[in-house]
């Protein structure tokens, strides 16, 4: 006899469906498990074995082998004990083979029987909704599973309390939702009122918060740059209801959906400039997501460009173009989600101070060119605004407070972000950043006034087709916040502007 137990592995943030397979047979006393395990999943008949004896159970003395097919699929990880434990109870006749075939089985035996949490639940919860299933998962995942809708769930804190479960001694009952408020919506952000000065600057912000498009910022240090990046996720609409999803499961697979709700708020990460090729792209032994995956549908933030690895900073082409990361091994190729929004800030140069003649240091201007060249020209041709963020003055602080905050700009940006939800809703895309080919050019194409200045720029600036796409892109979203039908010259003008920076020489 075979028992066969459904559970998950993953490809990316997609499961793909395990079916452990428990034979025993007359023999030699044996337990192996074969599918291209890891060290994790082999380790799991230690831990199976001591949760049995735990709850007063001991294997017979049998050969036992435990196959999860497909054998070509790799599998990591520790959320294999729960099922494969099931799968040998089955085998001993303790629990029925009908009872547990509805299932999706995940989660990480202890010694002592308990089941610890596992990651992945909220993305196997769902996959097991897809295929008409219920799913078994640690009670300390149960609120997160609950969130896949309507389907069977049980929660058991350990393994005996599960075994009660289907001997009919105990009843699970389905967790719920949590009712208390979600920690996410309870945060506040930075106003922008608080930013004395920089009005260009603020004005850019509202430009890629309106469009979703990716910010450069160059200027000395203490002009604003940082607390600029951290005001952006104020303004920028709320996630929707799939952006919600795909952030929690990303959440998931990663572990930080711990407190069982669902992720409300857009991502921003900022990563440190020492951040390795492996943690901002992801990868390692088991391929996990890095910064740009955990940033999905949020923001990235890069402070201090210059200083990361050329190499770091170079692999962010492919996700800056396509919204997805491919982490390429020996043994898997893995897809992730990667569609950010790239917020960086950058000194002119090594010292900062790059034209004040009083601070600058005594290599100025070579240092500029030494230190901007770091930053290669299509990273820089992929970043749709490019603004200068001059010294703050001391009249500048003397200011009386700005009469718009964050409220004020983030109620002008969802206004933006509904014409281009209504204009691409039929399209598969968000907004005027994901915009390309025929339907950009439809959308976007200015008057004819603006569409000679524009090539105009094309010729005097040097812009590449990319570069010339993207001016389209920054142009049709200012006409969006001014509520315009058509991109008018002025419109053009603007975005040439916010692509004005360039390697100093």
């Amino acid at each position: 006899m075979v028992a066969h137990i459904s559970t998950v592995s993953f490809e990316g943030i997609r499961p793909v469906e395990v079916d452990v397979q428990v034979h025993m047979s007359s023999g030699l006393p044996y337990f192996g498990i074969v599918g291209l395990p890891d060290k994790a999943v082999g380790e799991s008949k230690d831990r199976v074995r001591s949760a049995l004896n735990s709850i007063g159970l001991a294997l017979p003395p049998s050969r036992i082998i435990i196959n999860l097919a497909p054998a070509d699929v790799t599998k990591e990880g520790s959320h294999y004990d729960l099922a494969i434990a099931l799968g040998l109870l089955v085998s001993m006749g303790v629990v029925s083979g009908d009872a547990v075939s509805g299932y999706v089985v995940m989660g990480e035996l202890a010694l002592d029987a308990g089941i610890a949490r596992a990651s992945g639940v909220l993305p196997s919860a769902i996959y097991a909704s897809s295929t008409g299933k219920g799913i078994i998962c640690p009670k300390a995942n149960g609120y997160e599973a609950c969130w896949a809708g309507d389907i069977d769930i049980l929660a058991p804190n350990n393994l005996l309390e599960l075994v009660n479960h289907f001997k009919g001694t105990q009843t699970l009952k389905r967790p719920e939702i949590k009712n208390a408020a979600n920690d996410d919506a309870k945060v506040t952000y930075p106003d922008l009122r608080d930013i004395k000065g920089q009005e260009s600057a603020k004005r850019a912000l509202e430009v890629v918060a309106s469009g979703g498009h990716n910010l450069l910022m160059i200027g000395p240090p203490g002009s604003g740059k940082s607390m600029l990046a951290s005001r952006l996720p104020g303004i920028i609409p709320g996630l929707d209801s799939r952006e919600m999803l795909d952030v929690s499961m990303i959440a998931s697979i990663t572990g930080q959906l711990g407190d069982g709700n669902i992720r409300r708020i857009r991502p921003f990460r900022d990563p440190h400039h020492n951040c390795s090729m492996a943690a901002m792209v992801g990868g390692g032994k088991r391929a996990l997501p890095g910064e740009v995956t955990l940033a999905h549908n949020g923001v990235l933030f890069l402070d201090e460009l210059p200083e990361f690895p050329r190499q770091v900073l170079d692999s962010l082409r492919q996700p800056l173009e396509t919204g997805t990361i491919m982490i390429a091994r020996a043994e898997a190729h893995i897809t992730y989600p990667a569609n950010f929004q790239l917020v960086a800030a950058m000194n002119p140069c090594r010292c900062g101070y790059l034209g004040d003649s009083s601070r600058a240091c005594n290599k100025a201007p070579r240092c500029a060119v030494d230190y901007q060249s770091k930053i290669s020209g299509p990273m820089f041709d992929r970043i749709d605004v490019h603004i200068d963020v001059p010294p703050v003055t001391p009249l500048d602080l003397n200011k009386a407070p700005s009469f718009e905050g964050t409220s004020e700009v983030a109620s002008r940006v969802e206004r933006a972000r509904e014409i281009q939800r209504e204009r691409y809703k039929n399209h598969g895309i968000r907004t005027n950043s994901d915009a390309d080919g025929d339907l950009l050019y439809k959308v976007a194409m200015p008057d004819d006034a603006g569409k000679k200045m524009l090539d105009t720029a094309y010729e005097k600036m040097g812009l590449s087709m990319r570069g010339y796409n993207r001016v389209l892109r920054v142009a049709r979203t200012i006409a969006d916040m001014e509520g315009a039908d058509f991109v008018q010259k002025n419109h053009i003008a603007e975005a040439l502007t916010y692509r004005k920076i360039a390697l100093q020489s």
